[in-house]
């Protein structure tokens, strides 16, 4: 690659950023305190929160936005452990939205989302319009940025260092850690998604090898759950602990079905001239039946979790 496409490369990928937050926030400021009396009235019940997680995520459009809002109210009190840990189950299904929404392809249309955003937020001082002209902005710098990565990212079709890298990370565990740092590091499964989606465009990665970076990806995600769960009390330490164990132990299952069934070819047939779209469904089915295990299985894995992070204050014992 010349340096050219580096930076189209990098610069593509920071407007998706850009785009993502921006789109997210928008969508977050007019949800509004609305949020938290939803979450705090509505997660009484297991399948419940798992709804409300999915649906408020669909609609901030940020698994991290959402996991960060969870620590923050469990740290605060005023949410149980249990209704939090259900929450972040729909949450992980909510996010794959974003693969979703990715896959439609309509790159074609975001100049027009970008000119309509912008206008609403200058010409207009309503906070409605504005909020709106943000989410379209956002929307629009998103899928603008996935077409400068994609065509930079042409000449590396005929690159011998790349391909060779492709080879190398075709063992299901590399692929696996190399997404989760990856992930890790930029601080956005959302990014991560969209550039796989965008070598899948491309034919740069095969859909059987590209599914191990996608189980990565979600592991990697847990990242952001840690860092704000640091100064947090034991119960917020245990919720983003649930939450890497919940995609450790979705990933772990997952490369065990892909090698032995046939659910790999069963999802491309699915969709099999549209590799954006692959990526997607195996993503959206990932975290569907993830949730589901865990419907069964989530009071043992707490359980486990208190043994490892025991309440050492009178104070934080008792909400659970």
């Amino acid at each position: 690659m010349e340096t050219k496409d580096i930076l189209g490369l990098l610069g593509g990928l920071a407007l998706f950023l850009y785009g993502m937050k921006m789109m997210s926030d928008g969508l977050l400021d007019g949800a509004g305190i609305k949020l938290e009396y939803i979450l705090e009235k509505l997660t009484n019940h297991k399948l419940k929160a798992i709804l409300v997680g999915t649906l408020i995520t669909c609609i901030i459009q940020s698994s991290s936005a959402m996991t960060v809002m969870l620590i923050g109210f469990v740290n605060a009190k005023v949410m149980k452990l249990n209704r939090a840990i259900w929450v972040i189950m729909g949450a992980n299904i909510g996010t794959t939205m974003t693969g979703q929404l990715i896959a439609f392809e309509i790159g074609v249309f975001a100049p027009v989302f970008a000119i309509v955003g912008v206008i609403l937020i200058v010409f207009f001082s309503w906070r409605a319009a504005r909020l709106c002209g943000e989410v379209l902005t956002g929307i629009g710098m998103l899928f603008m940025g996935l077409e400068m990565m994609s065509q930079s990212m042409i000449p590396l079709q005929s690159s011998e260092l790349f391909l060779n890298s492709m080879i190398t990370l075709s063992h299901p565990l590399f692929a696996v850690l190399v997404g989760a740092l990856f992930t890790a590091i930029i601080q956005s499964s959302s990014a991560s998604i969209g550039i796989l989606q965008t070598l899948a465009m491309q034919h740069l990665i095969p859909f059987s090898q590209a599914v191990y970076f996608l189980f990565g990806f979600d592991i990697g995600t847990c990242m952001t759950a840690f860092i704000a769960s640091l100064s947090g009390c034991r119960n917020a330490k245990r919720l983003a602990l649930f939450h890497l164990l919940f995609n450790v132990l979705g990933t772990s299952a997952f490369l065990v079905i892909c090698q032995f069934t046939p659910i790999v070819s069963i999802v491309e047939g699915w969709t099999p001239h549209e590799p954006m779209r692959k990526i997607a469904n195996m993503h959206t089915l990932f975290n569907v039946i993830t949730t589901a295990a865990f419907l069964f299985i989530d009071k043992p894995i707490l359980k486990f979790i208190e043994r490892l992070i025991p309440l050492t204050k009178k104070r934080e014992k008792g909400y659970i």
